[in-house]
Parts: C-alpha cells; structure tokens; sequence
C-alpha cells in the first residue's frame, strides 16, 4: 500500500460523470473535500483490509477493481464481492470490531480515504448521506441475495454467464469499459470457481460452451460479451442492481 502525496479534489471528482453513479451536486462535494483525508494507491494484490483487525479509516474506490473474501480455517479463500469506483470500503468498521473479510486490489487501484472516528459526526451534519448509505447498504444486501439465488437456483453456465454480466455492466457504470461490451479485467478461472461454488474443471468447461454460443468470451485478461441484451434473458438478471449509485 502507498499513500498518494496528490489527490483528487473531490469538486471536481471524475465519478461525478459516470453514468452508474448519482452525483449528489457541487454543495456535497464540498462538504466531502472537508471530510476527505487524504488516498492510497494500491497495487494488483495489495490489501487495504485484513481479515480479524479493526479499521480506523473508511474508504470510497475511486478508480480500479478489488474484492472483498473471507479466508476460512483450512487456508482455502471465498470471493464475497467485487468493488467498483464508488464502492465504500469498511463501513463494519463503524462497529468497533474486528473486520469479518479482507480486501484486495484485482487491479492497480486509488482510493479516498476518510477518518471512522469522525464519519458520525459528518453524517448527522448531512442526514440524506446518512440515507444514501443505507441504500447503499440495501444494494448490497441485493446483490448478495443474487449470488445465492446463482448458487442454488442457477446451473454453472447461468452462474458464469451472470457473472460476467454483472462485471461488465458495473465496469460500464464506473467508466472502466467503453460501448463495446467488453472490459479489461483479470480474473483467473479458480477465482470464478471459488466464487461460484464450481470445480475447476466444471468452470472451464461452461465457459469454453459459452464461447462457442457467442453469448461470454472470458479470457485472462477480459471478458467480452458480444449481446448484453441475449445474456439478461439468459440468467434471468434483476436491471434494478444497476441503478444509478449514489457515492462518497
């Protein structure tokens, strides 16, 4: 991890003109810069959350793409969730215990950073921040229900499928892909397994029966999807986890 010694000013925050995220106007930007700590910029692989340690900061992604895991007792690890840009980053901190997961850069990353022991303070001086965390919040809740709807409802290629769609339309959202349907984004097949409840051999299987029906393309280095449209009535996707976000 690396503290940033430039930082973004957040009146004029490049989030603002993504179109999966609400700005909330100059006024709040404002009140956040006064809020604002400072950044930290982290390489592929770099933690900015340990698992079983408490956090005195809380964090907004402000460009690149991390994940939050759980390790488990036999050393094995469970993907949680991916983080996008706008994505807030230790809000259990706020509890005073100890992390439940940690978080990891999938790519080179930045992030804001804000101090936990004055983030009450800042939200009762701003009651419809308070509001957008709970939605937030909800959104969360959603997008986890999500994934255990794909592990026990789905079959391996709807839950590949599903997924990819769910990165991609983030990544559209938090200007990480352009108009082609395709972003930029390593994640390894074990990644998807473990995510997906899936063997190896299972995942690489679908995704190899996906690319012949033109519906996923899922290389190493970036998942393409040439039909966005064909893939939602594939998995059966809910468009409302992709409504516009409010941030941080």
């Amino acid at each position: 991890m690396m503290t940033g010694t430039a930082t973004t000013s957040c009146i004029s925050c490049p989030l603002a003109d993504c179109p999966g995220l609400r700005d909330s106007g100059a006024e709040r930007r404002r009140e956040i810069q006064t809020f604002k700590q400072g950044e930290i910029a982290l390489q592929r692989g770099g933690q900015v959350l340990t698992q079983g340690t408490k956090s005195t900061e809380i964090y907004t992604v402000l460009s690149g793409v991390l994940i939050r895991f759980r390790l488990m007792e036999d050393g094995q690890r469970q993907i949680i969730n991916f983080l996008f840009p706008g994505d807030l980053i230790g809000l259990q901190s706020m509890l005073d215990e100890p992390m439940t997961h940690g978080v990891e850069a999938l790519t080179p990353a930045r992030l804001c950073v804000f101090p936990r022991d004055r983030f009450l303070n800042f939200v009762g001086r701003n009651p419809q921040l308070g509001y957008d965390i709970i939605w937030l919040a909800a959104k969360e809740e959603s997008a986890l229900e999500e994934h255990l709807v794909a592990l026990g409802q789905r079959n391996a290629r709807e839950r590949i499928a599903y997924l990819a769609l769910f990165l991609l339309k983030r990544a559209e959202g938090t200007c990480l892909a352009g108009s082609d349907h395709r972003v930029e984004l390593s994640v390894t097949q074990g990644q998807v397994a473990d995510m997906l409840g899936l063997s190896l051999v299972h995942t690489n299987r679908s995704m190899q029966s996906l690319r012949r029906d033109g519906l996923v393309r899922w290389s190493l280095n970036a998942i393409e999807i040439p039909d966005p449209e064909e893939v939602s009535r594939f998995v059966r996707y809910d468009p409302s986890l992709f409504a516009p976000r409010p941030f941080l």
